[in-house]
Parts: C-alpha cells; structure tokens; sequence
C-alpha cells in the first residue's frame, strides 16, 4: 500500500505543477498547430497522399508529435528537482525506486496525454475520420507512445547534470525520431539508407499504428506495431528504473 500511495503522491505534485504552469500547456499546443494548419494548409492545397488531403494524412503524425515532444522534455524537472533538492526528499522516502519511477512517469504521461487529447479533439474541426470509438483507439494508441517517450525523457534527465546538456541530448534524439517516423510522408518509397533508420525507429509503429486506426493506412499490421511499442515500452521503463537506482 505505501508504493501504490506513494506513486500517488508524486503523480499529483506533477500533475498540480502542470496545471499551475498554464504556459506549459499552451506552448506545447502551439506548434502542431502550426504544422496541421501552416504546414498542412499550404502544402496540403497542391498536395494528397493515400487519397487524402496532406493537412488529413500528416494529422495522425502531428497528434504523435504533440506527444513525442512533451514526452521526452518532462525529463529535465528531474533535473531541477535535483538542483531544488527535492529529488533528496524523495529518493529517501520509504518506497522503492521503481515507485519513484513509476510516479513520475505516470505524470509525465499524464501531461502528455492532456495535450494529445486536445490535438485529438482539433481533428473534428479538420474533417478527419474520427468517430467516438477511433477517438478512444487513438487515445489510448498515444497513451502507449507516451508512457515509452516519457520513460526515456525520464532516462536523460536522470543521467545529465545541466539543463544545457539535456537540452543538447534531447536535440539529438527528439528530431531524427520525429523526421524519420513516417510522420510527414509515407515511408513505402524511401531510399534504402532512410528506410533502414525509419525501421529502426519505434516511433515508426506509433505512427503507423495511428494512422492505420484513424485513416485505415498503415504499412505494418496493427498487432505488429503495438507488439513493438509494447516491447519498447518496457525496454525504456526497465531502463528508467535502473537509472533512478544509480542516482
């Protein structure tokens, strides 16, 4: 009963922080906004990919987005937890590390997932295919891609000692995931050495697994793209626990 109350426990301090920090929210809303309706409107007007406009088929990819980048830069309030001292009050407090873990990153999910639900709901206004049960479908698609981006956010933050250094890591990782996921156009007919790196990326299947729910494209099947999440999911959680016990 502790380490259940204690994940609790930290789950709500993050998730009163973030509402607290309404600009959190906005900025990270702001931009695939910009790119479903700049990107997306001006390119989609000349452009349709799959049988649907470009604005429609980068939507799933922008909601994966959205999340991809909260996800992964929650990472660095470990850091200034750290620098707060706070992280000391935790780490001694009588549950285990993976508790620990496991709160925070059940709130960095959370947050994600505010944000997500909300680029979700954008898509009735764009004319997307979303029904009440593809809506519950694709949350809970973003609900596993957010827990794995969110679990190696948490692996940074807890192995860099400066928020110049995250931000340094997360640049090299945040981008090359985003660009070779297929998020902005189809990945059937890459150069080699891009699909290699494509296929190697797990975002990849969030991608194509949302897609495939939304607009019925996907280049893997549904099983095999949430296989792979899951997979990777527990990679980056196991990863994330031990790093919470080096600290």
């Amino acid at each position: 009963m502790n380490e259940i109350e204690g994940i609790y426990a930290i789950w709500l301090r993050e998730i009163t922080i973030y509402m607290r920090e309404k600009e959190r929210l906005v900025s990270s809303v702001v931009s695939p906004l910009l790119w479903i309706f700049a990107f997306g409107s001006g390119l989609g007007s000349q452009v349709t990919m799959e049988g649907y406009k470009y604005q429609v088929f980068i939507y799933p990819g922008i909601a994966v987005m959205a999340v991809l980048f909260t996800s992964l830069f929650y990472g660095i309030y470990i850091i200034w937890d750290r620098k707060m001292d706070f992280l000391k009050e935790v780490l001694v407090a009588p549950i285990s590390r993976a508790s620990v873990f496991s709160g925070k990153m059940l709130g960095g999910a959370t947050d994600a997932m505010i944000q997500g639900s909300f680029i979700l709901l954008i898509g009735f206004l764009l004319h997307v295919p979303l029904s009440p049960l593809i809506f519950i479908e694709s949350f809970f698609m973003l609900l596993l891609i957010s827990i794995a981006m969110t679990s190696i956010g948490l692996v940074i933050g807890a192995n860099m000692k400066s928020p110049e250094g995250f931000n340094l890591m997360i640049g090299f990782v945040l981008w090359p995931m985003f660009f070779f996921s297929g998020a902005l156009f189809p990945v059937g007919n890459l150069a080699p050495w891009m699909l290699a790196l494509t296929y190697v990326n797990p975002l990849t299947y969030g991608v194509d697994a949302l897609r495939g729910i939304i607009l019925g494209i996907n280049k893997f099947p549904i099983y095999v793209d949430f296989a792979i999440l899951v997979f990777f999911s527990a990679l980056a959680m196991g990863a994330g626990v031990l790093s919470f016990r080096r600290m």
